[in-house]
């Protein structure tokens, strides 16, 4: 049998991802349309330990006042880098994070995956919709 065979890496839990990283700023432009984007989230398979790298692109209105703080977001990102979360979970928790921090009810996060095992997935959370 291949040594590679069945290995698992290690990997954190959820608890390790910092939310507290998020901070925002005062603006006044609430029908603004804001996107943001990174090729370079990353997290890991609960279940192979092995990463998976994603597309990340956000999108709001900043109904709240508010828009999220560029550095602070990518620290944010960052912390998901050795975490143990699902794609589909790790997209949910990441809408759920930034629209308490930007009390928006207008805010879509939508990850694209790269391929593994010949699937493409991509996990999309919230509406721009009023």
């Amino acid at each position: 049998m291949p040594i590679a065979e069945g290995q698992v890496f290690e990997y954190t839990g959820r608890e390790n991802i910092r939310a507290d990283f998020l901070e925002v700023f005062a603006f006044e432009s609430r029908d603004q349309y804001i996107k943001t984007e990174t090729r370079e989230f990353v997290a890991v398979c609960p279940y192979s330990g092995l990463p998976d790298v994603a597309r990340l692109i956000i999108e709001y209105y900043p109904e709240g006042g508010l828009c999220i703080e560029l550095k602070s977001l990518k620290y944010y990102v960052t912390s998901y880098k050795n975490v143990g979360i699902y794609q589909e979970e790790a997209t949910a928790r990441i809408h759920r994070d930034l629209k308490q921090a930007l009390q928006t009810s207008r805010l879509k996060v939508t990850t694209v995956y790269n391929i593994r095992g010949g699937f493409k997935t991509t996990a999309i959370q919230g509406s721009l919709e009023v």
